[in-house]
């Protein structure tokens, strides 16, 4: 069986920027265990598969580990295959998910992604957390992952985890950000349990962090970079319990599997 392939930088402005994902466009869903195996051997931290069914674009994504129910980078690179490489025409894509229906569209040369807003809840510091940062946070809060927020003195580019300690942690992640002088904020993500020590860019991430940040500085647009190695740029804004992530993508690779 040959299925296509494309691998897509996400969130970047050009090819070795933003997040890789790679993306599989299937006729009908292959059994999870081969999803995963794919997943494995590209060795991204998202590989993503969808379907078209009635009006709407079925999406699934896996981490080299495990499935997971939403993904920022990933959504936006399989927009950017329907797109711009298989001649999707309408305005907008509407992707059906285990997180419900996430639509997407194009404007102003980048794809806007209108997902859950998921507000994080103030929670008492995991000893994982102090032994793995070696500080003492502002506040943690937990959504679907731990939000560690830093006084604005605190260079998080200079943060340098134990992973064995943010592996012994429940939930999905840990971000950790704060203020920034060129951005509204900044952010990190480490996921080692999912078979990801530190994200690129994070889409889903946001989901959390544009309430917290829009209740704090009092605006509902703001600007943020993840600080990987490779680095990413997004436009967020907030409306009611919806957040609107925008970033842009290019294509890196084009080709087949063969399993």
């Amino acid at each position: 069986m040959r299925l296509k392939i494309y691998q897509i930088d996400a969130f970047a402005n050009r090819v070795f920027e933003g997040n890789p994902a790679a993306v599989c466009p299937l006729e009908e869903w292959l059994d999870d265990k081969t999803m995963q195996k794919i997943a494995m051997e590209n060795n991204l931290s998202e590989t993503a598969f969808f379907i078209k069914k009635d009006e709407h674009y079925h999406i699934r994504w896996f981490t080299p580990r495990k499935e997971v129910d939403l993904c920022g980078h990933a959504t936006l690179a399989s927009a950017y295959v329907l797109y711009e490489i298989l001649g999707h025409s309408d305005d907008v894509i509407t992707f059906d998910s285990k997180s419900g229906l996430l639509p997407v569209k194009t404007e102003a040369g980048s794809i806007t992604m209108d997902f859950p807003a998921l507000p994080a809840e103030p929670c008492q510091t995991p000893q994982a957390i102090m032994e793995a940062f070696g500080k003492k946070p502002l506040e943690v809060l937990k959504a679907m992952d731990y939000i560690v927020v830093f006084d604005v003195g605190v260079d998080i580019t200079k943060l340098s985890p134990d992973l064995n300690a943010l592996r012994r942690l429940d939930l999905r992640g840990v971000c950790v950000t704060n203020q920034s002088c060129d951005y509204d904020f900044v952010s990190r993500f480490f996921a080692p349990n999912y078979g990801i020590d530190e994200d690129s860019v994070t889409g889903s991430a946001y989901t959390q962090l544009m309430p917290y940040w829009a209740e704090r500085l009092r605006r509902k647009s703001l600007t943020s970079k993840q600080l990987s190695s490779r680095g990413g740029e997004l436009r967020c804004t907030l409306q009611g319990d919806r957040v609107y992530i925008s970033g842009k993508a290019v294509l890196y690779l084009s080709g087949e599997i063969e399993i």
